[in-house]
């Protein structure tokens, strides 16, 4: 629905009906009322749960729709959308969630999930396993890579055309329950059959640590979840006491965020001194909440570098804003998402749940970088029109990137900053123009797949250490054209003029893919960001003597 938001005013008329209305949802889901030709609240009277005004109205307009309407109505899906339409009119991220898609939404927070623990792909119509997660269930029933699955419990399921969420589907459920599934093995006919308890799966938050030269780390981070922090001091402790790292560079790249409270503790391992202001929250009817640094980091991070883009949101800010408000280190890359408000969840009787903006975080300087969204229409084509406008391939008043804020905000050095559309870098680094060639992005779905079918073909002669593969190996013409041919048998026609223009990109990123399945992330991230653009001004800057200094 595009139309603008209340006011702040009229926002806070609109919350305690919203609560109202939330006391009433369980209380309404699954009662059937009576007959159409009863009358369901007698005219002028008003029903109110514990004194609070409207609540009667909205049941009392669902009775007569049950009862009057002229068609058959889906009670719940009514009050759902009804729901939904109401939080819209709030802020763009309070929401609805569905009891169906609580589970899916709590996974991706709580950093696991429940299933049988294998990584698998679609080739031809078959599941093919990728690999069985080291430690998980399959692969403590001797599931190996290059199984084919053509069984789930009594359904077939090769060649059936069915959806990598309705295979997932099929495979998860409740943590010590069993599944049986039917697995084909390299040439054999004979199908076996494997019994898999189901157990927890644990989701990474962190993609990979490794060191990318001789001092410095590198950590990618892809959300906040309930166990970033704990996989963060791991990496630390390795890179630190294992590799002697000295400098590091954290990678929020379309990390979305997640948990505040996992952000702050991973900056309490960057922060030496104590009481360091790192993010404060303040909300309507929330207290103002004040995050310090402990000064109880357990590893020796020297200087630092974040990179972050469009896609890096909430959490990612909260760390990058931290990091660049108080001179920690330095921000590189394209300017963030820009959203600074906080939610808290609330589940609801009936097993769903209403996440409702609560507060806004302001970063050490007092800035808030949640863009504007006062047309809904304009929030969600942010980034598309950040496209159009070539503020991510040219550098577009970086440093005031909301006009209609132009307050200045200072570091604590004495740099200027700004806020109201998202952190802004210190050191600007353009999108890369590959991204605007249709025949890479069409190309790039088929990759994965001829990848696995090529590392199983040539295994023998890829068989060597990860240092060498990426000093020694080349895709070489053949090999793309051997890719370019199997994506013309998927439908892709050939366009030569786009091929020659994106041609050492898709070599770059079919050797780092080749990488992934041999040597895992670190394969993949070791060859891809030998040549990535933000990974290079990031070491660009760290050899830098003193980068940040105060600006008159």
């Amino acid at each position: 629905m595009n139309q603008g938001l209340p006011s702040h005013k009229s926002v806070q008329v609109w919350l305690p009906f919203l609560l109202a209305l939330t006391l009433v949802l369980g209380m309404l889901i699954g009662n059937r009322l009576p007959s159409a030709k009863t009358d369901i609240i007698p005219q002028g009277r008003d029903l109110n749960m514990n004194g609070l005004p409207g609540q009667g109205k909205i049941e009392e307009i669902l009775r007569y729709i049950e009862a009057k309407y002229v068609d058959e109505v889906d009670r719940e899906a009514l009050m759902e959308e009804v729901i939904s339409e109401l939080l819209a009119r709030l802020d763009p991220h309070s929401n609805y969630i569905t009891a169906s898609q609580l589970q899916l939404v709590n996974e991706q927070l709580d950093g696991n999930f429940t299933g049988i623990g294998i990584e698998f792909m679609m080739i031809e119509d078959t599941i093919v396993v990728v690999a069985p997660l080291a430690g998980g269930p399959s692969e403590a029933v001797g599931i190996l890579a290059n199984d084919k699955i053509v069984s789930i419990e009594d359904s077939i399921i090769a060649g059936v055309q069915m959806s990598s969420d309705d295979i997932v589907d099929m495979l998860r459920g409740e943590k010590g329950s069993k599944v049986n599934i039917g697995i084909i093995r390299g040439t054999e006919k004979k199908v076996r059959n494997f019994s898999i308890t189901r157990d927890e799966i644990p989701m990474h938050s962190i993609d990979v640590a490794y060191m990318v030269d001789d001092k410095t780390g590198y950590i990618k981070i892809n959300r906040f979840s309930a166990t970033t922090n704990e996989e963060f001091l791991n990496s630390l402790k390795t890179l630190v006491e294992e590799k002697g790292m000295e400098d590091l560079v954290i990678d929020l790249r379309q990390n979305p965020g997640g948990y505040l409270q996992q952000a702050t503790q991973m900056l309490n391992q960057l922060f030496k001194e104590k009481d360091k202001l790192l993010v404060y929250t303040e909300g309507r009817a929330v207290n103002k909440s004040e995050y310090e640094s402990t000064g109880r980091a357990l590893f020796n991070v020297q200087d630092i570098v974040v990179l972050i883009d469009e896609g890096s949101a909430s959490a990612s800010e909260i760390l990058a804003g931290a990091i660049q408000d108080q001179d920690r280190g330095i921000i590189v890359g394209r300017r963030s998402f820009g959203k600074g408000l906080v939610q808290e969840q609330y589940k609801l009787r009936d097993g769903s749940a209403l996440r409702l903006t609560v507060a806004r975080y302001y970063t050490p300087s007092g800035r808030s970088i949640q863009k504007d969204y006062k047309h809904t229409q304009n929030y969600d084509q942010d980034i598309a029109e950040r496209f159009a406008s070539g503020e991510l391939e040219h550098i577009v008043d970086q440093n005031n990137p909301d006009s209609d804020d132009t307050t200045k905000y200072y570091t604590s050095v004495g740099r200027i900053v700004y806020g109201g559309g998202g952190i802004s870098p210190d050191f600007f680094v353009p999108i890369d123009s590959i991204l605007k060639n249709d025949y890479y992005l069409e190309l790039r779905l088929y990759l994965p797949e001829f990848v696995f079918k090529y590392v199983n073909d040539h295994r023998s002669a890829l068989d060597m250490s990860l240092e060498d593969f990426a000093r020694k190996f080349q895709v070489k013409d053949g090999v793309l054209e051997e890719f370019i041919q199997f994506a013309e048998a998927k439908g892709i026609k050939r366009k030569a003029g786009q091929l020659q223009i994106a041609k050492p990109e898709i070599k770059r990123l079919l050797k780092a893919r080749i990488a992934k399945l041999l040597y895992d992330n670190e394969g993949f991230y070791t060859i891809w960001n030998q040549d990535d653009a933000m990974v290079k001004e990031a070491l660009k800057q760290l050899t830098q003597p003193a980068p940040l200094t105060a600006e008159e």
